[in-house]
C-alpha cells in the first residue's frame, strides 16, 4: 500500500551505520570554538578550585570545630542539588538584580549572568566537592606525626604546611585537578542556567552536542561526544597509574 510504501523509504538517522563519517556531518568552525571555551573554562576553573579548595580542605581535614559538619554539608551539597537548581540560584545571585550582580555593578562591572565570568564562578561552586573531598583525604592520610616531628624543629605552620603536607599530599592534588578539570568538562545544567547559549562566548561543547541532537545531527554530535569520551578517559587512566604508582613508591 502506498502507506507502507512511504514509511518503508522514510529512514532512521542511524540508518545509515557510517553516518558519522560523512565530510558534511564533520566537527563545524562553530564546535572546535565551543570545544575551545570549554577548555578554557576547564582550566580557569580548575586553578581557582585548587586555589579554594586547598586551605578549605586543610581547614576540614585538621579543623576539631563543631560547626565543621555544616562547612562539609554546604561543600558537597552540589554532588545531590539538581544542576539546574543550582544554576537557577547562581543566575538569580548573579544578574542584574541579584545581590553579587549589583555588587559588581556599582564597581563599575556589568551583569554576571550570561557571561564567560559568570560561568566560571558556577563552574568553581558546581565542582568544588570533587576537588575538596580527595585533597581532604589526602591531608588526613598525612597524619600528625610527620608534622609533629617537623615542630620539633623549630618549623614553622607555613613551612610544615608546605614542606610537609603539600608534598605527602601530592597525590590527592592530582586527583582533585583531573577530577575538577573532567567534571568542569561535562557540566550542562548549571553553564545552560547560568550561561545561556551564546556563541563564542558562553557555548561549551556539552551544548553544542545538545545543539546538534536536537537538529538530528547525530554525526557531529558523535565527534564531540567521542571526543569528550576519550579525553576523560585518558585523564582518569592516568590519575589511577600515577596514583597507583605513588603507592608502589611509598611501600
Amino acid at each position: 500500500s502506498k502507506v507502507f510504501q512511504f514509511h518503508s523509504r522514510k529512514r532512521s538517522p542511524f540508518h545509515h551505520s557510517r553516518v558519522w563519517l560523512l565530510p558534511s556531518l564533520m566537527p563545524s568552525e562553530s564546535d572546535f570554538l565551543a570545544l575551545g571555551i570549554t577548555l578554557k573554562l576547564a582550566v580557569v576553573s580548575t586553578v581557582l578550585l585548587l586555589l579554594l579548595g586547598t586551605p578549605l580542605a586543610w581547614w576540614m581535614a585538621r579543623s576539631r570545630s563543631r560547626f565543621k559538619f555544616l562547612v562539609e554539608a554546604v561543600v558537597a551539597l552540589p554532588l545531590v542539588l539538581p544542576p539546574t537548581v543550582l544554576g537557577f540560584y547562581l543566575l538569580l545571585a548573579l544578574g542584574s538584580n541579584g545581590p553579587i550582580g549589583k555588587l559588581f555593578e556599582s564597581l563599575g562591572g556589568s551583569s554576571l549572568a550570561f557571561t564567560f565570568t559568570g560561568l566560571v564562578i558556577g563552574s568553581v561552586i558546581y565542582s568544588l566537592p570533587f576537588v575538596v573531598q580527595p585533597l581532604q583525604d589526602a591531608f588526613q592520610a598525612v597524619g600528625h606525626r610527620p608534622l609533629e616531628v617537623a615542630s620539633t624543629l623549630r618549623a614553622s605552620p607555613w613551612d610544615r604546611f608546605v614542606s610537609v603536607a603539600l608534598p605527602l599530599a601530592r597525590p590527592g592534588f592530582l586527583t582533585a585537578a583531573v577530577l575538577g578539570f573532567a567534571h568542569t568538562i561535562g557540566e550542562f545544567g548549571v553553564v545552560l542556567m547560568i550561561g545561556g547559549n551564546i556563541p563564542g562566548e558562553t557555548k561549551v561543547a556539552s551544548i553544542a552536542i545538545y545543539d546538534h541532537v536536537e537538529m538530528m545531527e547525530y554525526g557531529r554530535a558523535h565527534w564531540l561526544s567521542g571526543g569528550l569520551l576519550l579525553m576523560s578517559f585518558v585523564m582518569l587512566a592516568g590519575v589511577y597509574a600515577m596514583n597507583g604508582r605513588f603507592r608502589m613508591v611509598k611501600s
